[in-house]
């Protein structure tokens, strides 16, 4: 994995004041150095210039970028996992390599095929193509967005880079928090629209979407959507091949040059990526290394609760013998937890899932110190039906997004006059019915199996790229890249037009996982209840997070006062214990509400962000 930045104008001549052009691709690429400290490398001619930090995985000797040849210049953040087969079918066409990087495959197959090679990618990635022979610059992102890619416009400039941070060290690039950015923060957060990204005028690269930016014009289009299709495997046959998808997924994205790992929390999930994973190199002669994390005496204050109802560990644990690992216990304290909100704010460059992401950027950290490459169990609840909105009907609810049924709590903490000014209850209900026109629908479906495909559109286009989005930050974070079989292309949009009878077969949540994964770990492991990402429950956190909030209450001069209610969130301070309800999934509750406005205020100071 990498990071790369540029900007491009076709009608500019950044050579004409080269100095001044080097050094912005320098600060680009050196904001973005977590992301890849291996190698730097920077492009410049008149029109275009691009910068790049690279991870090395694949190829550590003949990958460095950017990779250029004649008139054509490539920076690429990614994994390919067919690699090979691309690189098979392009020889036959006399096309040769001067490495095996699959930074050289996609660059020689778009100069070969076109836009149009990118169907045959599988893998992660996203990537700058800029073609000088006729002046355009290709911007592309993957299927399901696993990587970022932000974008914006300087007067006639695109400017791109890996993270918003590489924006803003173009000159002129604003800093600017419109109504739909305040929507996008209180209504819609953690999660975003798709190519929403907060800042006025800063945008994303959808997943699956290209943009290519010619003759003064910008054209966007998919390469790849989510379809509806029919489903006529019976349910032995739908196993079997589940099961091939997953494990063939899981054993392509162990590709790497340098040792790999994976995270463990003793879960279905994350269960059987180790256990394939284990098997794989075992018939090496090697041994995987698994982590698993938790919070200190977690086994003293956790409680039993229908959204955790165990604790991970000792079920990591059970399989880590089981697998025969050599694994590793993670440990994260409370004053860790709430030290990272802030730097897990920057590594986001936006508010983001406040205590879930900061333990994760801390053990990232702490993994990153022995591998670079690490495989989760990520995404399989949103395929496969994992979350409590899937089963129950008062979820099944049209213009309004599952995981955040009520928007009370957030209405809560807001000024009254900024809910009236920038209608926050439209803004959200708009964006959850745009979303859901787009959602394939078929024909077939009855109406219980249309409100769960919609449902679970919904979950892949938001819930889950919330995740991913975790994911890529924390672990680049640390320059450790982080793989998610389960967002395999084929295996996602196969089992997405599973029925949902076959989805709980067995009448098991995550059914159809469970009969696929048969064999691959022990059955109290596989038939285990959900539980997610561990959070505290160390009274010591919360106290931390009444403390900071009282501080920021005490101090008029902290900028999140022009937006929250000081009476209300005065009373969500002195509120007891975690009894508010869920604001967000299952896990961000009233401490995690007073953390993600903790975050918006240290945002909008460390950003010096300007509030339309």
């Amino acid at each position: 994995m990498c990071g790369f930045s540029g900007f491009f104008d076709k009608n500019a001549t950044f050579l004409s004041n080269e100095g001044r052009s080097l050094l912005i691709l320098e600060k680009m690429t050196d904001c973005l150095a977590h992301r890849g400290p291996d190698h730097t490398g920077t492009f410049l001619d008149n029109h275009c210039g691009l910068s790049h930090t690279r991870l090395s995985i694949i190829d550590v000797e003949g990958g460095d970028q950017p990779f250029c040849e004649g008139n054509f210049h490539f920076v690429y953040n990614g994994e390919l996992y067919n690699t090979d087969a691309l690189r098979r079918e392009l020889m036959a066409k006399n096309i040769t390599f001067r490495s095996h990087s699959d930074t050289e495959v996609v660059f020689r197959g778009l100069i070969a095929e076109g836009a149009d090679f990118v169907k045959k990618l599988d893998g992660i990635f996203a990537f700058a193509f800029y073609n000088a022979n006729d002046a355009s610059l290709l911007l592309v992102r993957d299927y399901f967005g696993v990587k970022p890619l932000f974008y914006t416009y300087q007067n006639d400039t695109l400017v791109f880079s890996s993270e918003i941070k590489g924006l803003f060290l173009y000159p002129g690039v604003k800093r600017e928090l419109g109504r739909d950015g305040l929507c996008e923060l209180f209504g819609l957060g953690p999660a975003r629209n798709p190519g929403n990204a907060i800042f006025e005028g800063i945008y994303e690269v959808k997943p699956g979407e290209m943009l290519l930016q010619k003759g003064g014009m910008q054209q966007k289009s998919f390469y790849f959507r989510l379809e509806s299709k029919p489903h006529t495997d019976d349910l032995a046959t739908t196993i079997d091949h589940t099961r091939f998808l997953l494990t063939d997924a899981i054993r392509r994205q162990m590709v790497s040059d340098v040792e790999i790992c994976t995270f463990l929390s003793g879960g279905i999930d994350s269960s059987v990526v180790s256990s394939v994973c284990a098997g794989e190199l075992q018939k090496c002669g090697k041994q995987l290394t698994t982590f698993s994390f938790d919070f200190a005496d977690n086994d003293k204050y956790f409680p039993d609760n229908p959204f955790q109802p165990s604790m991970d560990t000792p079920y990591a644990h059970q399989m880590a013998d089981y697998l025969g690992t050599n694994h590793h216990d993670l440990l994260c304290n409370s004053r860790i937890q709430f030290d990272y909100l802030e730097a897990s704010m920057k590594a986001h460059d936006l508010p983001c899932m406040v205590d879930v992401d900061s333990s994760l950027l801390y053990f990232c950290s702490q993994v990153s110190k022995t591998h670079k490459v690490v495989l989760t169990g990520e995404c399989a609840d949103e395929i496969f039906g994992g979350y409590p909105w899937f089963h129950k009907e008062a979820f099944f609810v049209k213009g309004q997004f599952p995981w955040t049924p009520d928007l009370s709590p957030r209405l809560h903490v807001l000024k009254a006059d900024v809910i009236k000014s920038i209608h926050l209850e439209e803004y959200v209900s708009a964006s959850c019915e745009r979303a859901e026109k787009n959602a394939p629908a078929f024909a077939g479906d009855t109406e219980k199996e249309a409100h769960i495909r919609r449902i679970s559109y919904l979950n892949i286009r938001y819930f889950m790229q919330t995740l991913l989005n975790r994911m890529d930050r924390t672990s680049m974070q640390n320059s450790l890249e982080a793989r998610v079989p389960f967002c395999d292309k084929a295996l996602l949009s196969y089992v997405f037009n599973v029925p949902w009878e076959m989805k709980m077969a067995g009448g098991n949540v995550k059914g159809l996982l469970r009969q696929a994964s048969k064999g691959l770990l022990p059955d109290d492991v596989l038939f285990r209840k959900k539980s997610p990402y561990p959070k505290t429950y160390h009274p010591y956190y919360e106290t931390l997070l009444k403390e900071r909030m009282k501080e920021i209450l005490a101090n008029r001069n902290e900028p999140i006062h022009a937006l929250i209610d000081e009476k209300n969130v005065t009373d969500l301070v002195t509120h007891p214990g975690n009894t508010i309800k869920p604001w967000y999934g299952q896990l961000l509750a009233g401490p995690q509400m007073l953390a993600y406005l903790i975050q918006i205020n240290a945002w909008l100071k460390h950003y010096h962000i300007y509030v339309l």
